[in-house]
């Protein structure tokens, strides 16, 4: 390569852009660098190759019949630096690596885990389970799974299922709830770090402006559902913190009417990454296990 080894390689870029892009301005734009800067670059390329790349014309920059000839070879040469230094970026795609919040784990993935290890045995998991609003680019994620409105700036977001709110109780404390009303008299179990209000719930069915009697505060989703399951009072909670729970029948809905929040849970992926078969694998795994645990549950 000692003929490659005349030229500089910042040159040969700023000729390589200018004559796919046919303007100074926007190789300038894709360069990141000034006008003047691009010009400069070409100038000098040409002197080091001793040729005429380009004709300087109101039109912009017009190759000269050497610089057709070279031109294309040139991009050609740009591509496969491009590709090889995206095969070095390439992560092992048989590792997937998932940010989801630490209830959502608990109470919903983790039961299921060995069912998706059964469908993809080939896939391995890696759970980054966090409160935090990752960066999913600087931090290796793969995929994510958020409950908002959808709007997080730097992530491109899918709907998974949109949130719906209900009471649970244990067993035994659904043996008094008869009524909608009755959960009145029933202490409740409070997540402190929660946005959502029993006042969702009682409006829907008629109990606006009433106030649940409240026994303890947590400041986990996961605590609650704890404290339901053990009888402790009765929680409002959401379908994938609840279902598990409810399959198991370890928790009850005394009352079949659910409020929506305006919240959904969504998939969330880096923009500019493209999608890899491990990653569709677990989105229509996860649609799928939703899919079925509503059904049970009778939620249409």
């Amino acid at each position: 390569m000692k003929d490659l080894n005349s030229i500089h390689l910042n040159g040969l870029r700023a000729v390589e852009v200018a004559g796919r892009l046919g303007s100074l301005q926007a190789a300038a734009g894709e360069l990141g660098v000034t006008v003047g800067a691009v010009s400069q670059q070409i100038i000098k390329t040409e002197k080091q190759l001793g040729r005429i790349l380009f004709e300087r014309s109101p039109r912009g920059l017009v190759a000269t019949p050497f610089g057709e000839s070279f031109l294309p070879r040139l991009t050609g040469g740009f591509e496969t630096l491009d590709q090889a230094v995206a095969s070095a970026k390439r992560r092992d795609e048989t590792i997937l690596t998932i940010s989801v919040a630490p209830v959502f784990a608990a109470r919903w993935l983790v039961h299921r885990l060995d069912r998706f290890t059964e469908k993809h045995p080939d896939i391995r998991l890696r759970i980054d389970a966090t409160t935090a609003l990752v960066n999913l680019e600087s931090a290796g994620v793969d995929i994510g799974i958020r409950v908002g409105a959808g709007d997080w700036p730097g992530v491109k977001a899918e709907l998974l299922l949109a949130q719906e709110v209900f009471p649970v109780c244990s067993p035994a404390i659904a043996e008094k709830l008869k009524q909608p009303a009755d959960i009145l008299k029933i202490p409740a179990v409070i997540d402190g770090h929660s946005t959502l209000s029993w006042e969702m719930w009682l409006r829907e069915v008629g109990l606006s402006g009433q106030q649940m009697v409240t026994r303890h505060i947590f400041n986990d989703a996961s605590l609650c559902l704890d404290a339901a399951i053990a009888g402790q009072g009765v929680m409002l909670a959401w379908q994938t913190l609840a279902a598990y729970s409810l399959i198991e029948k370890r928790l009850v809905m005394p009352f079949p009417l659910r409020a929506t929040t305006g919240f959904a849970h969504y998939f969330v992926t880096p923009p500019s990454r493209r999608e890899t078969k491990t990653v569709t694998a677990f989105k229509q795994w996860v649609r799928d296990e939703i899919a079925g645990s509503m059904r049970r549950l009778g939620f249409q």
